[in-house]
């Protein structure tokens, strides 16, 4: 739904909101879908039902210890393609990241066609997001896949070619070539953040395609969410919000847990305690607070980021959703990492950071199929691109961080959101939400079975993010952003 007109950004509708077996039909088309990704000739592996066990044989939600943690922490920022942040790093520090190819001058040579000429990848002139990207909605990302040429994203914004490097986002090159990078971690459907977000927290988008203020109170998943079945079973779990929390975009997960919802000052101080719950959800700040323009700099007090100059509201979030900018988030992200990392608790703690979708952003290996999370087909309007759920979106940053993280390394396992559900699932044997979760690959390729990092390594700082958002002032950069 390209023009959709309740289609606005995630903030909004956030704040708006605060203010199962599957069919059996689904059971043949399944199999078909999982027979894409098998090689020829070879019997797909069988299938996992909704509602099955990781260990039919065990207790349900009791730990199973098949992981090395008791804690789990979810970090997923907004709208950016594995190479828009970490094409470079073959370049970088870490040649197994499947990066960008290069020149003889170690520039990028990957390119789409633009009005029979090609538009090829470019270093981003500034820390705010491109003003001419494509967007991440349903028909903008298929036209980007293009069935997997990959080939359409300068069609639908020229800017979508930019990316970032290591000078202008260090702690994420950092965090990329400490712990282990995913190399194949795709988001759950080629659309937007909520679809993609509702993945992460049910299995299944339920139907729904776009950032949708009406879906907010609709569509909740047939098998409820995984935190209906952390709840159900007794086992812990936050969502740690600075002005609006994730969570409430199934408003039902909010009105049955209102007490798991918490400031993210308290995920801090359960940080520095040694008190996360099993599983933690965190989001940042999405811009709450304006400062002046004024050309001076200035002291702006905002939730978690204080003594920036003052700013548009845009430019205060810590998303990183175009055109905002992403040292922000950045900065936010390191945090969180640094509160983890130098927690009691840090022994037995898994983080995972990563992204809910591309942003409309240049990635150039093509998403595989998926098996589709249940009967449910996606609610396309007149004129929208065909297509269902089973092809994963476009590749999104990933790195689990974690003592038992494998040093310096890659996994080309392909993984989707849904393999944090698997992963929750097989750690406190709870049933499978969908087909989707239910056969999703674990975590378990991130980790060795020693720990790697009981110190805590020393990871290089974020950049400040004064200079960039002077710099964004400078070029007056205050574009609306395209559809979230």
């Amino acid at each position: 739904m390209a023009d959709n007109k309740h289609e606005i950004n995630r903030r909004t509708v956030l704040k708006a909101g605060l203010g199962v077996t599957a069919a059996a039909a689904a059971a043949g088309a399944i199999p078909a879908a999982l027979g894409a990704v098998t090689d020829a000739g070879a019997t797909p592996p069988p299938l996992r039902m909704p509602g099955s066990l990781p260990f039919p044989t065990r207790p349900v939600g009791v730990k199973t210890n098949e992981f090395p943690f008791d804690h789990i922490v979810i970090v997923m920022q907004e709208n950016h393609s594995f190479d828009n942040y970490l094409g470079m790093l073959p370049l970088r520090g870490q040649p197994l990241a499947d990066g960008f190819t290069f020149d003889e001058s170690g520039k990028p040579t990957n390119s789409t066609p633009l009005n029979g000429k090609h538009e090829v990848a470019f270093h981003q002139p500034s820390y705010a997001g491109s003003t001419d990207t494509g967007s991440q909605n349903w028909n903008d990302s298929h036209r980007q896949i293009n069935g997997g040429a990959m080939d359409g994203f300068a069609e639908t914004g020229p800017g979508s070619m930019g990316y970032w490097d290591e000078p202008d986002l260090p702690f994420y090159y950092s965090l990329a070539k400490t712990f282990t990078l995913a190399n194949r971690w795709f988001c759950s459907a080629p659309c937007q953040t909520y679809p993609n977000r509702r993945f992460l927290m049910a299995g299944t988008a339920s139907g729904v395609i776009s950032t949708d203020i009406n879906n907010i109170g609709t569509h909740y998943p047939a098998a409820g969410t995984i935190w209906d079945q952390l709840s159900k079973h007794g086992i812990t779990w936050h969502n740690y919000f600075s002005d609006a929390p994730t969570t409430a975009i199934m408003l039902d997960t909010v009105v049955k847990h209102p007490l798991n919802l918490r400031h993210i000052g308290q995920f801090y101080l359960d940080a520095a305690l040694g008190t996360l719950p099993a599983v933690s959800l965190v989001d940042c700040n999405m811009g709450a607070v304006v400062g002046e323009i004024d050309g001076v700099v200035q002291k702006v007090k905002i939730p978690t980021f204080s003594s920036v100059i003052g700013v548009v509201e845009e430019a205060t979030s810590e998303s990183e959703e175009n055109p905002q900018d992403v040292q922000l988030g950045e900065a936010f992200v390191a945090r969180i990492v640094n509160a983890v990392m130098h927690g009691p608790a840090w022994k037995r703690t898994l983080l995972v950071w990563l992204y809910d979708e591309h942003g409309g952003y240049y990635d150039h290996v093509p998403p595989p199929a998926a098996i589709p999370p249940d009967a449910i087909a996606p609610m396309l309007n007149a004129g929208d691109a065909p297509g269902g759920y089973d092809i994963y979106g476009p590749r999104v940053p990933a790195v689990v961080v974690s003592p038992y993280a494998k040093p310096h390394a890659v996994t080309n396992v392909v993984h989707d959101h849904t393999s944090i559900l698997a992963t929750i699932e097989a750690q406190w044997n709870l049933p499978a939400l969908t087909y989707r979760d239910a056969n999703a690959a674990t975590l378990a390729d991130f980790l060795d079975t020693t720990m790697n990092f009981a110190k805590p390594p020393k990871l290089v700082a974020p950049a400040n993010p004064a200079p960039g958002l002077k710099q964004v002032l400078a070029h007056g950069q205050s574009t609306p952003p395209p559809p979230v």
